[in-house]
């Protein structure tokens, strides 16, 4: 029988997260106190420290950064739909031959 995976909120990742950085808690407190593995804790902090920058950023440009994302895969769903097209058509063009 498999052990089912354990999800964790946002917030008690931030909690734990929280604790480890203002020193609250030592790191092998809350692993031992949450059943959770080092490299867990150590990766959820890697993903705060790497995401925190984003706080800190102005919303327009929070915005723009999804905004450019946006634009950048509907551009390549446009080029992808034209290839498709091409193809269907040289396909046809073979396919009467």
């Amino acid at each position: 029988m498999s052990k089912k995976r354990r999800t964790f909120t946002p917030e008690f990742k931030l909690q734990c997260v929280l604790d480890l950085i203002s020193g609250r808690k030592r790191p092998v407190q809350i692993i031992r106190e949450h059943n959770i593995s080092d490299s867990l804790l150590a990766r959820w902090r890697q993903q705060f420290t790497e995401n925190a920058v984003v706080i800190f950023q102005p919303e327009q440009k929070r915005n723009n950064t999804a905004d450019t994302r946006i634009a950048e895969l509907e551009r390549l769903v446009g080029q992808l739909t034209l290839e498709l097209s091409a193809s269907k058509k040289l396909y046809g063009y073979f396919d009467s031959r």
